[in-house]
């Protein structure tokens, strides 16, 4: 596997991670109240929103390049 492969997958990862984060601090502030999980759900999102343009930017600037 190359290293931009490797790359996008971890990209792929960190992205899936963020929203199943930010889904669950979502879920806990309605039961829970607690504004720490309001906090780490909005920057979970934000993040999620990062990873997304970074990935975004990442296939663009590599697009000539191949995937082995």
């Amino acid at each position: 596997m190359s290293l931009k492969a490797f790359h996008i997958v971890f990209i792929v990862f960190s992205t899936a991670l963020a929203i199943a984060l930010g889904l669950w601090a979502t879920r806990d502030f309605a039961q829970s109240g607690s504004w720490i999980n309001l906090t780490l759900a909005v920057g979970s999102f934000i993040a999620t929103a990062l990873l997304v343009f970074y990935g975004a930017w990442f296939l663009r600037k590599l697009k000539n390049m191949g995937y082995l």
